[in-house]
């Protein structure tokens, strides 16, 4: 009991220490620890984590809870990346025995993307925390998803660890994907960019039956779900107004500006052999350029169509690995004067409709990509009209015409 408290203790002076550093806002992980873990007590716990699950002071959530006095951790699951972020995207990950604490780690992005149960014997609970980024196609909520699908099937209790969503809470972009399209990365009614934290989309998969494999074909099964909130977020805020240290939650994503301009060039990069978008630079996702591309008349173009809320400038790099590596490329970095405004999504369809109008003959669509493409956009109509006309308003209807549902839908879900 003595050590118990002193847990708890060292965890408020650790707290009251970030927030004299100018946090604004608690994690869950935090308002978790200054409970002094009373939802965790007497429970086999697990932990689906990565290295972004962290405190203001950086320490893991796997630590925080191996060390714990009450706390009985047995097991760590690893996402894409690795539960130490050891693995590059895409790249398979293997079961082992986390070294620092000697826990054994089960893989879901390997073998398996849903635990089995021999993974999950004799659980009481799994904790997750990972920080999202706020869009459907990034893997974590997957993992999650599938994650609450199976806990459910064995009457084992999800607890989930609320982080911000670096893109806001009001932000919401795309289509709902189409039967035949969900999958690992779209697995999900909801659309590209949901305005929802990583608790709120748990809370809205669980009621909603949204949690219905990777095809979407399989019958929801409900999880007892708990979501630990954060204090001090609101809707209004970006990652930078949190105070909070931003932890890249895979190799791609090192700043929260960088989470922004995922959903803003993302798309485009799943069509490989085309534009290059910075990956293999110091700028992924920021920029669009080839070696074909003539910088000066891309940004002229681009400053033509008066798009709202984005700025554009020339830039010349040379990739340092990856595609197009050593070789030097033109094209444009974009930079967004008025977040509001701006429809983020659409950044990179508007560079694809310049480069069409500047360059007739190079054809985006002509790579063996093109089903991830459709994988990602949760349908074949985006590719297909824009194919055809390559503008943004051949798309643009059909882009936001889940909107309004979902922003209705959501509502009762939300806890900031």
């Amino acid at each position: 009991m003595v050590r118990n408290k002193f847990f708890t203790l060292l965890c408020a002076a650790l707290l009251l220490v970030g927030s004299a550093a100018g946090a604004r806002v608690k994690p869950g992980l935090e308002v978790l620890c200054e409970s002094g873990f009373k939802i965790l007590e007497g429970k086999r716990v697990a932990l689906l984590t990565n290295p972004s699950g962290v405190d203001s002071q950086m320490r893991s959530a796997i630590d925080i809870l191996y060390d714990a006095p009450n706390v009985n951790l047995v097991r760590l699951f690893g996402p894409e990346h690795g539960v130490r972020g050891n693995a590059y995207a895409g790249n398979e990950v293997y079961d082992s025995v986390d070294e620092s604490t000697g826990l054994p780690v089960y893989s879901l992005y390997g073998a398996h993307r849903s635990p089995s149960d021999e993974m999950l014997r004799d659980l009481d609970v799994v904790v997750y925390d990972i920080q999202d980024v706020g869009v459907r196609s990034y893997t974590f909520i997957s993992s999650l998803g599938l994650m609450m699908r199976e806990c459910g099937r064995m009457g084992i209790e999800v607890v989930v660890l609320d982080r911000p969503n670096p893109l806001g809470g009001l932000k919401i972009e795309g289509n709902y994907p189409e039967p035949g399209f969900f999958s690992y990365v779209g697995q999900y009614r909801i659309p590209y960019v949901y305005g929802m934290t990583v608790g709120e989309l748990a809370r809205m998969i669980n009621e909603e039956g949204l949690n219905c494999g990777q095809k979407g074909d399989l019958p929801p099964v409900k999880c007892k779900l708990t979501v630990v909130p954060m204090e001090g977020w609101t809707r209004d805020m970006l990652f930078t107004d949190t105070g909070l240290p931003w932890v890249l939650p895979s190799p791609n994503i090192p700043y929260p500006q960088t989470a922004i301009d995922y959903p803003s060039a993302g798309l485009c990069g799943e069509l490989y052999n085309f534009l290059n978008i910075g990956i293999g630079y110091t700028l992924p996702f920021q920029v669009f350029a080839a070696e074909w591309v003539n910088a000066d008349d891309l940004k002229a173009l681009l400053d033509s169509y008066q798009i709202p809320g984005v700025a554009f400038r020339t830039i010349h790099y040379t990739p340092f690995f990856g595609m197009k590596k050593g070789v030097l490329l033109h094209g444009v970095q974009y930079f967004y004067t008025d977040y509001e405004a701006a429809q983020i999504t659409l950044t990179q369809f508007y560079v694809m409709q310049a480069i069409h109008e500047l360059y007739p003959d190079v054809n985006p669509f002509s790579d063996e990509r093109m089903a991830m493409f459709d994988k990602v956009c949760g349908s074949s109509y985006v590719r297909d009209s824009f194919s055809r006309y390559f503008t943004v308003a051949s798309f643009r209807a059909y882009w936001d015409k889940d909107i309004p549902d979902f922003r209705q839908a959501r509502e009762k879900y939300l806890l900031y």
